[in-house]
């Protein structure tokens, strides 16, 4: 009786631990936090995404234009990582920026010449600012570490944005 208990909890253990057959997802395990990290950065993504367009079709400046331009590259790759790990995660994600992201890209977009360059920046230094802040939330809290290697691999360019933006705007 002891034999057949030791086969089957033997073969039960193996089972547990052979390696997931080559192809095949591990679906990650998130908590709030992951999930609500994933969210808002996909939205930030789609909001800087619009918000490079807006740059580039209305900056006054070229210096807005090339930071529009490479807005939308690089949060274009980034994205591409964070609908990656939810697709695998099997979480939706939203579909456009959240309704405050969209208010104020309106309200920049209202403007024009020098004052469209002014407000688009002071908007972006706010938004990196706060996706900075949300990907430190989601390095304390988080539990995943895919999701959690998401915030440490974005940092470095948010902070060069950041960094661009600031420059360009005498601050």
């Amino acid at each position: 009786m002891f034999k057949g208990i030791a086969l089957v909890l033997s073969a039960v253990a193996v089972a547990l631990l052979a390696p997931v057959s080559a192809g095949a997802t591990v679906q990650p395990e998130l908590n709030d936090q992951d999930r609500t990290f994933l969210r808002k950065a996909h939205q930030s993504n789609l909001a800087e995404i619009q918000a490079g367009q807006a740059a580039q079709d209305r900056g006054a400046s070229e210096t807005v234009r090339d930071l529009g331009a490479k807005l939308v590259s690089d949060h274009t790759k980034l994205d591409r990582d964070v609908q990656r790990v939810a697709e695998q995660a099997e979480l939706e994600l939203p579909k456009r920026p959240s309704a405050e992201q969209r208010r104020e890209l309106e309200q920049v977009t209202a403007r024009s010449g020098k004052a469209f360059d002014r407000a688009w920046l002071a908007a972006q230094i706010a938004g990196h600012r706060q996706s900075l802040a949300n990907g430190a939330e989601e390095l304390w809290d988080g539990s995943s570490s895919e999701v959690k290697k998401l915030a440490s691999d974005a940092k470095p360019i948010i902070q060069m944005h950041l960094d661009r933006l600031l420059q360009a705007s005498g601050g």
